[in-house]
């Protein structure tokens, strides 16, 4: 073989061992420090984020709270209204009935599955196996024209129908950027139970030191979904406490 053509070879191999010597740990690890770093992570209090929802062909405003105390509200604006949706002020969790527009609390199930994401601010991996979740490295997959690993986030079950069933997502890390550009999960109950819900991320920008993705799109898998763009994201606002609490029956 000639000298030449054997040491391309070579090169083309090293190349490939590095491609592929990635583990899930420095996946992750690249990804958390990429974003910002550990520690600017875990030292965040709260985000919000103020965004439009293209839906219908009309822009709909919403505000998403979450904070690290476990307190999450999404606001909507509709007609001219203030929709309060998955509404959780540490102990209680409620949304308003979009057709009566009164307030109502969650049943039972709801909730708990709703408390187990509390562990995920601001995000499911950081310090994930402190959380008791498993991650597994599932190889290589193109997403929309982009190489990403695919990494499967195994916690803590959920309750479906009064039955515990695996809480099971995959998402895509671009392997350029270490950072996620998709992710999906199996839908357990509902319509449209048993099809496969994705999120994609993309426009990643920076605040006050911290990576967030600026635009998004939730649907179904194969379907065109639902786009959700960023206009803004705030760290650690300022949020009055009543705006948590369960409306007082008038």
């Amino acid at each position: 073989m000639p000298q030449k053509r054997f040491f391309t070879l070579i090169v083309l191999f090293l190349s490939c061992q590095v491609y592929f010597a990635q583990t899930k740990e420095e996946i992750i690890a690249n990804y958390i420090e990429n974003t910002g770093g550990a520690e600017a992570w875990n030292n965040l209090q709260g985000i919000k984020m103020t965004a439009k929802v293209s839906q219908g062909g009309m822009d709909i405003p919403i505000e998403m709270y979450t904070l690290k105390d476990g307190r999450q509200m999404t606001v909507i604006t509709f007609q001219g209204k203030e929709i309060k949706q998955q509404v959780y002020d540490g102990k209680q969790l409620w949304s308003h009935n979009f057709m009566t527009m009164e307030a109502e609390e969650s049943d039972a199930e709801s909730a708990a599955n709703f408390k187990l994401e509390l562990n995920d601010f601001p995000n499911p991996f950081l310090d994930y196996e402190k959380k008791g979740y498993t991650v597994e490295l599932m190889g290589n997959e193109i997403i929309e024209g982009t190489e990403t690993f695919k990494i499967k986030l195994v916690q803590e079950p959920v309750t479906v129908e009064g039955e515990k069933e695996e809480s099971i997502s995959f998402y895509f890390f671009d392997t350029e950027n270490f950072v996620p550009i998709a992710m999906q999960s199996e839908i357990k109950a509902g319509p449209a139970k048993g099809m496969i819900a994705e999120t994609t991320f993309s426009d990643y920008q920076e605040v006050e030191g911290l990576y967030f993705p600026f635009s998004m799109s939730q649907g179904v898998k194969g379907k065109p979904g639902e786009p959700i763009s960023m206009t803004a994201i705030v760290l650690n606002p300022k949020v009055d406490d009543a705006a948590f609490a369960f409306p007082e029956k008038k």
